[in-house]
Order: C-alpha cells, then sequence, then structure tokens
C-alpha cells in the first residue's frame, strides 16, 4: 500500500489552522455546548472546534479516558472542556450530564454525534444490537433535546440550536447497514421537529456527509472487505468513495466545522435544514 493509502486509513489529528473560527455573540464562555460522542472522531473535533470558537464545552462520553484527551487538546488550543462521563443508554445519567452542564453557564447549543455501527442484514441482524443503537442515536438525542430546550428557553434571550449528526444514509440507504439507516433517517425527523416547535428561536439542522475518517468509519473496511472480499484499499476507492465526486474521505474536523457554521449566525436560516456535505453521493446516486 502506497503512503496516500495508509494515512487514508488513519483517523488524522486536530491542527489549529484548519478550525473554522467564526466570531459569533455566543460564542464565549458563559455559553455551554453539550457535545455527546467527545472521545474521537466527530464527536471530539467538535467539541475542540466550539471550544476553540470561545464557547465552554461539556463533552460527553462513555470512554473517561479518551474523553479527557479531547478536553486536553481543546485546553492546549486555548479553549474549554469539561468531560461528563455518561452512558447514553441510562437515563439518569443523560440527566445528570445536563444537570452538570447547567453549572458552568447557560446551555444554548447541543450537538448529538455520538453513534455506533453494526453490519448485517436484515435476516441476520441482533436485536441487542438493534435496541442498543436505537438509544444510543435516536432517543438519547430526543431525551438531551427535551432536557436542553427548557435550557435554552431560559437563557437570556431565550434562543439555541441543536445539531444532529446524519449521514448520507439519512438520505440513502446501502446494504447491510439497515439500523444505522433508520436512525439517520429518524434524526432527520427529530431535526424537523425540533424546528416545527421552536418558532424561530431555537433552531435544528442535520449535518450529512459521506465517509469520514473516523474510528467508527475506519473500522467498518475490514468486515467490509471480509464480506466483499476485496481488500481493504479496494473497500474505500469503490465502496465508501465510489459514488462521490470526491475520491477523498472528510477530516473530522471538516464535519466539525460545519456545526460551529450552523450553530453561528451564519446558521440563522438553517432552521429543520440539512448540511448535505457528501461530494455528490446523495444527489448523483
Amino acid at each position: 500500500m502506497d503512503q496516500a493509502g495508509i494515512s487514508e486509513l488513519q483517523e488524522p489529528s486536530v491542527r489549529p489552522e484548519d478550525i473554522l473560527r467564526i466570531p459569533d455573540k455566543y460564542f464565549h464562555a458563559r455559553t455551554v455546548a453539550i457535545v455527546t460522542g467527545a472521545a474521537s472522531g466527530v464527536g471530539r473535533a467538535t467539541a475542540i472546534a466550539l471550544a476553540v470558537n470561545g464557547l465552554t464545552v461539556v463533552g460527553i462520553d462513555i470512554d473517561p479516558r479518551r474523553g479527557q484527551e479531547t478536553m486536553e487538546m481543546a485546553k492546549s488550543l486555548g479553549g474549554r472542556g469539561i468531560l461528563v462521563q455518561a452512558d447514553l443508554t441510562k437515563d439518569v445519567e443523560i440527566q445528570n450530564s445536563v444537570q452538570q452542564a447547567r453549572k458552568y453557564g447557560a446551555i444554548k447549543f447541543l450537538a448529538n454525534i455520538a453513534g455506533i455501527q453494526h453490519i448485517n442484514s436484515i435476516e441476520d441482524f441482533p436485536m441487542e444490537k438493534y435496541d442498543l443503537m436505537q438509544k444510543i442515536m435516536l432517543r438519547a438525542p430526543f431525551y438531551l433535546t427535551k432536557l436542553c430546550i427548557p435550557q435554552m428557553k431560559a437563557s437570556e434571550d431565550g434562543t439555541g440550536a441543536v445539531g444532529n449528526m446524519c449521514s448520507i444514509h439519512g438520505h440513502i440507504v446501502t446494504k447491510n447497514k439497515p439500523v444505522y439507516n433508520i436512525t439517520k433517517f429518524g434524526l432527520r425527523g427529530l431535526t424537523q421537529s425540533i424546528a416545527a416547535e421552536g418558532e424561530g428561536k431555537i433552531r435544528s439542522f442535520t449535518v450529512s456527509t459521506g465517509f469520514v475518517r473516523t474510528p467508527l468509519a475506519l473500522s467498518q473496511v475490514p468486515e467490509q472487505a471480509r464480506q466483499r472480499g476485496i481488500s481493504p484499499e479496494e473497500v474505500v476507492r469503490t465502496v465508501m468513495m465510489g459514488k462521490s465526486q470526491v475520491k477523498e474521505m472528510m477530516t473530522p474536523i471538516e464535519v466539525g466545522n460545519l456545526f460551529t457554521l450552523g450553530f453561528s449566525h451564519v446558521g440563522k436560516y438553517l432552521v429543520g435544514g440539512d448540511l448535505l456535505f457528501d461530494g455528490g453521493m446523495a444527489k448523483t446516486y
């Protein structure tokens, strides 16, 4: 494998020069942004990006070691981040996370990013895995939103925004990912429901990308290769990026920057909308 192929199968680091910075009246230390899945991938990059933009980030993750690494990364770049260890399948831990976040300022932003993947056909899909994915990727975002909306309404001007990590799989589906597909379509429904009730003051949006160089995506490569009888490099080139007109996987910080944009004043008219950054995969499918 050449060096380009090796780098494509590794998660990139977050470099300061890659972080989008947007001056915004709400981007300061007294405003709290909750980010789930903060220990790695898009969650980590988003937590760092929002912290660098001046927000106090409360990162939620079940992995305390890697979650704390994220907070240290944010701190090294001049941001402020606090980790709350929580299992998003447990209501009491979700409740505690929001209670903890309230201690650091006004909760105005919620980024629902945490997710897992399981690749299997519908007929062979284990129901315990179905239940787990639904809890983490649909129920937890709903419950966190339910708990955070009153906090947003109680802030100085009663505004806030919820950003949900969707996917091209919220627009099109691929085989052997039925529950991932279901949850991502569901997140678009949740997002539009939030917008319908938000009356322009509580905004919501989804971020839909193709494949991103995260542990979640990269961990799929060996199993996809085994199931399809091709090499890992071919999986990336023909399966993951085959329909994309841009033949490079996105980096986590490129996705994190979209959450920064969506939460900022630049996203003023992003009300129930979707940021589809997929290299043309969905629209040219």
